[in-house]
């Protein structure tokens, strides 16, 4: 899942979403020197930070190779692309993510094939995975919402049973790991996204493809630069497109790199913490045996959520929803999901959706902030 800006409430915001402003003034000294360095040498597309923030970031995921591209939507889009799968081919996608994820499968000419989630985690379910293969289909894309991986071993022992290529979307899970093994590093390839707002986020739109698999690397970087050839500039090889990682915003990547860990784990005590106080009737979504979340966002169920937010909105307090309309029933994507019976619809999404709650989340929340907030919600309830 690759993006999107959470629905917003309140003017006056005491308890904010996310407090950017802090997180990024804290490496004010850290941002000033790579514009100066950046500036000077005038390498705005294509310079050496461009080369050491892929290096430094597939050391992070555990991979062999990065690709810096434009955005995380580009970034799924291109490693499908990268795969050969395109028009006749179907893709299996959970409904409970960001449309971009969807827009990438589409955008390459095959049919996203969507499917349920666990009721606990809400990710992709295996089982609705299963049963959604077809002859058609080429690949899964495994969703780590919310900062939770998908659990690599079902997910993966089913893509190799069917001979699918499996890729992860990564977009809101820079530096989870589940059973030791990181986001990135499960599927053929990861896309990431460095929107403003992730764990890992640039100062603008940013993007990554990470893979172990060179050839496949080879292949994207030359699609994502024009189908240019390695060899020559002026060849092209490939039907390719413009979707490039700039230099500055992979500079600012690179300073920003070495505190994610420590952010992570910040966010990991936010969420702790809300757990401890929550009221008991707002449910947060579970955290899988095994797993390390990086908890890019506080997600919980409540049964009325617009009193809640209501609620929260008058005490000044930020929140968001993630995501209130499943893409199955998009109306851009509708049209893609084929009609079924009652019976085979999505329902733990559908349920989901008017359920959802994101509260604050960020690397500078304190533990204060986290029971104010449910100290409202206790009222609200």
């Amino acid at each position: 899942m690759t993006g999107g800006n959470s629905i917003s409430a309140g003017i006056s915001v005491r308890v904010p979403f996310l407090d950017l402003g802090s997180v990024n003034n804290a490496l004010r000294e850290e941002f000033d020197l790579a514009w100066k360095t950046v500036l000077n040498h005038g390498h705005f597309v294509g310079g050496p930070e461009v080369e050491r923030f892929e290096h430094e970031f597939a050391t992070y995921c555990g991979t062999r190779a990065c690709v810096g591209v434009a955005n995380g939507t580009d970034a799924l889009e291109l490693i499908l692309r990268g795969l050969g799968i395109g028009r006749g081919d179907e893709v299996i996608v959970p409904t409970n993510t960001f449309i971009a994820t969807a827009e990438a499968v589409w955008a390459t000419g095959a049919r996203p094939r969507f499917v349920d989630v666990c009721p606990d985690t809400l990710l992709i379910d295996p089982d609705a995975a299963v049963a959604a293969i077809n002859s058609s289909t080429a690949a899964i894309i495994a969703v780590h919402l919310y900062g939770q991986m998908v659990d690599p071993e079902p997910i993966s022992a089913i893509a190799a049973a069917h001979g699918l290529a499996l890729i992860e979307d990564a977009a809101q899970a820079h530096g989870a790991r589940h059973q030791g093994r990181g986001a990135g590093s499960v599927g053929i390839a990861a896309g990431f996204s460095f929107y403003p707002g992730k764990n890992l986020g640039a100062l603008g739109d940013g993007g990554a493809v990470v893979t172990s698999d060179l050839t496949l690397a080879d292949r994207i970087r030359s699609i994502a630069n024009h189908g240019r050839s390695a060899a020559d500039r002026y060849l092209h090889d490939l039907a390719g497109r413009n979707s490039r990682l700039d230099t500055l915003q992979a500079a600012l990547l690179s300073a920003k790199l070495q505190w994610l860990d420590a952010g992570n784990t910040r966010r990991a005590e936010a969420m702790a913490a809300y757990r401890e106080m929550l009221p008991q009737h707002c449910i947060p979504v579970s955290a899988q045996p095994g797993a390390e979340p990086v908890y890019h966002l506080a997600v919980i169920q409540v049964d009325d959520r617009r009193e809640v937010s209501d609620a929260l909105t008058a005490a000044g307090i930020g929140w968001g929803v993630h995501y209130p309309i499943p893409c199955h029933q998009q109306p851009a994507l509708a049209t893609l999901h084929e009609p079924a019976p009652v019976a085979q619809r999505l329902p733990v999404a559908e349920r989901a959706a008017g359920r959802i709650l994101s509260l604050p989340m960020s690397p500078t929340l304190t533990i204060d902030q986290v029971a104010r907030v449910c100290d409202v919600l206790g009222g609200a309830l």
